[in-house]
């Protein structure tokens, strides 16, 4: 009993040291990218990704729940292109607002997280001719606050997870 004691104190002890290493080590500033390419023209891709409707085609963190609810706003495709979402706590609520748009190339937008927790980001994507096809590249960036450093491991698995479903069904969308 001792034993298992000192070694469940010594787990403790260590995730106490990670977490203060990280709060310490880690940025605030969190940058998330990842690109595919798509056998398919740059007109066709922007078709999923110049507007919030487009992306919703595809968007891998609204099939959390398949009971949302998404309200747009503002003109398609435009500055101001606006979607709130409310869903269940895996997706939670909030808004993303068309920030930046040059057409057939990117589109900006700020994101609003509500639930579970307050919160801003940025995010875009990118066009550029690739070969015959077209290279998306969706980004993401936001800050930190400390006490959410230590779990820059786990959001990066997580957004790799999530970028890489998304990512896969534009493709899937743009090379119909």
């Amino acid at each position: 009993m001792k034993t298992l004691l000192k070694f469940i104190g010594i787990i403790i002890l260590l995730v106490i040291v990670y977490a203060v290493i990280a709060m310490l080590a880690f940025s605030k500033d969190y940058h998330y990218e990842k690109s595919v390419v798509i056998n398919a023209p740059k007109e066709k891709v922007w078709q999923y990704t110049g507007s919030n409707k487009g992306i919703n085609a595809w968007n891998p963190f609204a099939k959390g729940d398949p009971n949302i609810q998404i309200t747009y706003s503002g003109t398609s495709g435009q500055v101001g292109d606006t979607y709130k979402w409310k869903g269940n706590e895996k997706v939670g609520e909030g808004e993303q607002m068309v920030t930046d748009i040059i057409p057939n190339e990117k589109l900006g937008a700020k994101l609003h997280f509500i639930k579970p927790f307050e919160g801003d980001a940025k995010i875009a994507f990118v066009l550029t001719p690739d070969g015959n096809g077209t290279k998306v590249t969706w980004i993401f960036d936001n800050e930190m606050n400390t006490i959410m450093k230590p779990m820059k491991p786990m959001m990066d698995m997580n957004m790799n997870k999530m970028f890489n479903q998304g990512l896969e069904d534009l493709k899937k969308l743009s090379e119909k």
